[in-house]
């Protein structure tokens, strides 16, 4: 049999969920994005998939729940968890939020990957400290994606790549990838694609993708 595609423009939405007890069984794998409100994560995954599946908007802060994808592979998913960081909600609903994501990054099998959304022009913030320090902690894969790279030319893009790696010491961190990626210009989608699939299609080898 040969080896299953992944055909991103095929994704589609399956369902939102509040906590884990209403995600999708826990079988196949996903990847989830993640980033604070204002990072561009819903862009991120609207230029991945060639689609307006992910909710964007002027007000950050709008996506409220998990948001599970399915791709064209039976059982491969695309996970879009809540942004943090600018949205006006009241503190008992930011700690509702930050429970359940903590549920589902720590309790989630089927989690193969995070991808990490960061404004290329800022440095880290606390949410992505945070993120960073679980995912290692927990020998969870990931890649960050500087976005927005469109915002600066490409001396100064390379350059704040450059120093993210250093500060992250990703020489010494096999599970940590970054690069630069600008929705806009659709910069960096191909690197995006390829590191998605060796993690979604890891254990998939055998199976034929679904029409």
């Amino acid at each position: 049999m040969s080896s299953p595609q992944i055909h991103y423009h095929l994704t589609r939405f399956n369902t939102s969920a509040s906590k884990l007890s209403q995600c999708p069984d826990d079988i196949g794998a996903e990847v989830a994005f993640a980033g604070r409100s204002n990072a561009g994560k819903s862009s991120a995954i609207n230029t991945l998939t060639n689609a307006k599946l992910a909710r964007t908007s002027k007000t950050p802060g709008r996506t409220q729940l998990i948001n599970f994808f399915d791709t064209n592979v039976e059982d491969v998913r695309i996970v879009d968890l809540p942004g943090y960081g600018y949205a006006k909600v009241p503190i008992a609903m930011k700690e509702h939020w930050q429970k359940h994501l903590n549920d589902y990054l720590q309790n989630r099998d089927c989690l193969r990957g995070v991808v990490l959304m960061v404004d290329i022009r800022h440095p880290l913030k606390e949410f992505d400290l945070m993120m960073i320090e679980w995912c290692h902690d927990a020998e969870m894969p990931l890649h960050i994606l500087l976005t927005k790279a469109d915002k600066l030319n490409r001396g100064a893009a390379q350059n704040a790549m450059l120093k993210q790696k250093q500060a992250l010491d990703v020489k010494n961190k096999p599970l940590l990838t970054i690069q630069a990626f600008s929705a806009l210009k659709s910069t960096g989608v191909d690197q995006l694609r390829d590191q998605l699939n060796a993690w979604l299609l890891a254990e998939n080898s055998g199976e034929e993708s679904s029409e």
